[in-house]
């Protein structure tokens, strides 16, 4: 039951050590004079810890050399030796304090309530800590003595009997207080009734086996048979139990050995005798706390295991909730290709995926093609090139087998995922854009026939403006004809740029083997004769190798001459053009074209946008947006990519894409010697 008001801890202690210092201050052996039950300097060092902090730390200083003092004097010792008792009891107290300070600042009460003496480790500087106390309190009790007790001689087994004593009140007494004074200060009270059962059988047990053992079969040397008595409660219960227990069966059998009963009372040498029993009484104390703890230290564990668990648990069934719930299709595959986990969405987009078991690998045997067509190798897929250590973009792939006949578009997106020491895995998201896709096909045919309806009027806005222009030659009013024949210019271009893609986006291929170095060398003479009549500076070009590839004539020229365009028409004012041109094999089959300039270049946010419908660098009018998305188309329907990056050899941009490369009998006979 809960006291209406908390007892301050100041009260608690010094009632205790006042009482324990009355009680216990006549427990001697023999005529040396110093008790061998002495909870009274446990209670002090605790009394000191726990109130180091408050504003009675200096009073309880005080107190403990004054009660101390009052309890020997009043045994009938002499008023030197209970000055010298209460000055030792002080210097051990805080010698105690200093201790823990720097080795069990835990042991210090905390206002989040945290347990002392949690951990093994605890326990062990616990024992240090009682142990330098103990030493700093008796080396000045012993001098003391030897210089106002002429009689009194120093003798090691005397020494080690009075250290043991006061490491043991400090271990046993000194820790119960600590753990056990909590209801009493206001603390809340720990729940015993879970335990009254046992717990009484084993005090019980106990009382009776240290009965039999100290008093009715004395003369027999069996105190080890009670050690498995203090694992029984040190397994069972928690810490503050077993410290009880260690409390009641030391002190019963420290006063049993100082009335001259139990197995240690009959050793003749009185020192001797009380080093024994102090050594029993810390060996129990020893075991009881080591196993109490580490039982505390395995139960704390496993609560948090389990909640952990549970916490894992809770976040896995919204995880799952979440993935199975979405629109989009999710798949992770391990180094191999082969599914980890999916959601449900992933195999109604994909259609033949049957199972979330490593056991299936998504690769092209499930009827994965580009968009207008063209199979999918194993080495094209996205998840393969992103374990491969490629940096892939977002991939249409156009799904068609046996549970999606009609054939889906769906838009993958890849990324590697580091899993520990692991391989790595890959993560897929994939989502159906075939109604998009249709969407945009149909405004761009729609603008493909807009186009090219709106070229035969033009032509006649064109017409009747060249008729105008001669009319009006030498009058102030030709320079407004001159502004509509720049408007319809800029049409033209546009409306050619609209069915230039429309064609390369429906056009059929029909590839071919191609000598690409014939192609680019006609190309760049006519750029060199463009320069010639218009007066400009003509472009230097450096041509390396050149192997040939398999395209579509019609689509292969318009690519490269739209690249060289865009290269030449970003030249900074008064730079002499540069472009280089060259090939590499690349994996696949496929043929990789670098065609590097000395141009303004291309900032590195905008490298993927160029390639997008209507994209126009900042300040540009001289084109319609759409010229590097037709080459784009181009090389996509060839089963190649392309991509822009910065010129590794200096200023400008490098243009690079892939193509098959020749595979006919002529390609072999074109292809220069290695």
């Amino acid at each position: 039951m809960r006291l209406p008001m908390a007892v301050p801890p100041v009260v608690v202690y010094a009632v205790l050590h006042l009482t324990a210092v009355v009680a216990c201050a006549g427990t001697t052996f023999g005529d040396s004079g110093e008790p061998m039950l002495w909870p009274a300097f446990g209670i002090a060092a605790m009394w000191l810890v726990t109130s180091a902090e408050s504003r009675w730390r200096w009073a309880a200083t005080g107190a403990v050399g004054l009660f101390t003092a009052a309890g020997f004097a009043l045994t009938g010792t002499g008023p030197g030796i209970a000055l010298l008792e209460g000055l030792v009891a002080v210097i051990g107290a805080v010698a105690f304090v200093f201790a823990v300070d720097r080795r069990l600042p835990g042991l210090r009460p905390s206002a989040d309530g945290g347990r002392p003496l949690s951990s093994l480790p605890d326990l062990w500087r616990l024992l240090s800590c009682a142990g330098f106390a103990s030493l700093a309190a008796n080396v000045p009790r012993t001098v003391g003595h030897l210089l106002l007790d002429g009689e009194r001689t120093f003798t090691v087994t005397g020494a080690a009997a009075l250290f043991l004593r006061d490491a043991v009140a400090i271990l046993v007494f000194g820790t119960a207080v600590r753990l056990l004074a909590g209801p009493a200060t206001g603390a809340p009270p720990r729940s015993w009734r879970p335990y009254a059962p046992e717990g009484l059988i084993v005090f019980a047990v106990s009382v009776a086996a240290y009965w039999a053992v100290f008093s009715s079969q004395a003369e027999l040397p069996i105190g080890f048979v009670l050690i498995p008595l203090t694992v029984w409660a040190a397994i069972r219960f928690p810490t503050p139990v077993v410290v009880l227990h260690a409390v009641v069966l030391d002190s019963a059998a420290l006063l049993w050995t100082v009335g001259g009963d139990g197995p240690y009372a009959v050793v003749a040498d009185v020192e001797l005798r009380a080093v024994l029993i102090q050594l029993y009484a810390g060996i129990l104390a020893c075991v009881g706390l080591a196993l109490a703890i580490s039982r505390d230290e395995r139960d704390s564990l496993i609560r948090r295991l389990r909640v952990s668990e549970q916490e894992a648990t809770d976040k896995a069934t919204m995880m799952t909730t979440v993935v199975d719930s979405m629109t989009e299709g999710l798949a992770i595959l391990d180094h191999t290709g082969r599914l980890v986990l999916r959601n449900p969405a992933a195999g109604r987009l994909l259609g033949s995926v049957p199972a979330v078991t490593g056991e299936v690998a998504l690769g092209s045997n499930h009827g994965f093609f580009q968009p207008d067509g063209t199979p999918l190798t194993d080495g094209e897929l996205p998840h393969v090139r992103v374990l491969a250590g490629q940096e892939v973009q977002p991939m249409d792939v156009l799904v068609r087998n046996a549970a999606v006949p009609e054939g889906r578009v769906v838009r993958f997106n890849a990324a590697r995922l580091a899993l520990g020491a692991g391989p790595n895995h890959v993560v897929v998201v994939f989502h159906d854009v075939t109604a998009d896709r249709r969407h945009r096909d149909e405004l761009m045919s729609f603008a493909g026939r807009v186009a090219h309806d709106l070229l035969n009027p033009l032509t006649t806005i064109e017409g009747w403006a060249e008729v105008l222009e001669q009319e009006l030659a030498g009058y102030r009013p030709a320079e407004r004809v001159q502004r509509i024949q720049r408007a319809a210019a800029r049409m033209r271009t546009f409306l050619n740029g609209l069915l230039a893609y429309t064609a390369a986006r429906d056009g059929k291929l029909m590839p071919t083997t191609i000598n690409l170095a014939l192609l680019v060398g006609d190309i760049i003479n006519s750029r060199l004769d463009q320069a010639d009549s218009t007066g400009g500076a003509p472009p230097y070009f450096e041509v390396g190798r050149l192997d040939p590839v398999e395209a579509d004539p019609v689509l292969l020229r318009q690519l490269l001459e739209s690249l060289i365009d865009n290269s030449l028409g970003m030249m900074a004012p008064g730079v002499a053009p540069y472009l280089a041109i060259s090939c590499q094999p690349a994996p696949n089959g496929l043929l990789r074209i670098d065609i590097l300039d000395n141009s303004l270049g291309i900032p590195p946010a905008t490298r993927h946008e160029v390639f997008t419908n209507f994209h126009r660098e900042k300040g540009s009018t001289t084109t319609s947006g759409l010229e590097l998305a037709i080459c784009k188309r181009i090389v996509e329907r060839h089963g190649g990519t392309i991509e822009a990056s910065a010129n590794p050899y200096g200023g400008g941009t490098r243009m690079s894409f892939t193509l098959p490369a020749g595979r006919s009998a002529y390609a072999r006979a074109l292809a220069p010697t290695r």
